[in-house]
């Protein structure tokens, strides 16, 4: 395979200069945004990351993205994953240690909306699923934000109450619900 035909991997050996107000984003994070970027692959920044995008100091976690939902998009992100030997993370060890699995990616799999827990060398990367009642890309895409958080990086990161919503899904496995009950 020619070299140029090689999908780009992260690179986390140089740290990147990051615009005034994003000082305190991991660099392991913005390595992984840029190296998103430069698969090409499209999709909206929710989770601990966007939290901290918007603002919050104190949030730390995976990268958790929703990618845009077409055939080309999944094949992109699976061909970067593939290359990036990326392994499923799985329930760790009393000392705190995650332990991952050897898994292969394809566009079909990722397609199916599921949430997919992945570490691609020292990187954590979560691919958030579509559970019922979730906002679709497009909702997502449309109450985003673009925020520039390095010269050549630019992210789309969602809404306050749409990371929240992740959040509560994260937590409780459910999308929350408002109920309306009347005392008589």
């Amino acid at each position: 395979m020619l070299l140029r035909h090689r999908p780009p991997r992260i690179d986390d050996t140089r740290p990147a200069t990051t615009r005034k107000g994003f000082e305190h984003l991991d660099q392991g994070s913005i390595a992984v945004l840029q190296w998103l970027r430069a698969n090409r692959v499209d999709f909206v920044l929710v989770g601990a990351v966007a939290e901290a995008v918007r603002g919050s100091t104190d949030s730390s976690g995976p990268v958790s993205i929703v990618p845009a939902p077409y055939g080309r998009n999944f094949e992109r992100l699976s061909r970067a994953l593939s290359a990036a030997d990326a392994r499923l993370r799985i329930a760790g060890d009393d000392d705190g240690e995650t332990e991952t699995m050897q898994i292969k990616l394809t566009p079909e799999k990722l397609g199916r909306g599921q949430l997919w827990t992945i570490r691609c060398g020292s990187h954590d990367v979560d691919i958030e699923g579509r559970a019922s009642g979730s906002p679709s890309y497009q909702e997502l895409l449309y109450e985003a934000a673009r925020f520039q958080l390095a010269g050549d990086l630019s992210v789309e990161v969602a809404s306050p109450e749409h990371i929240e919503h992740y959040s509560h899904v994260r937590r409780t496995g459910l999308s929350p619900e408002i109920r309306i009950t009347r005392n008589a």
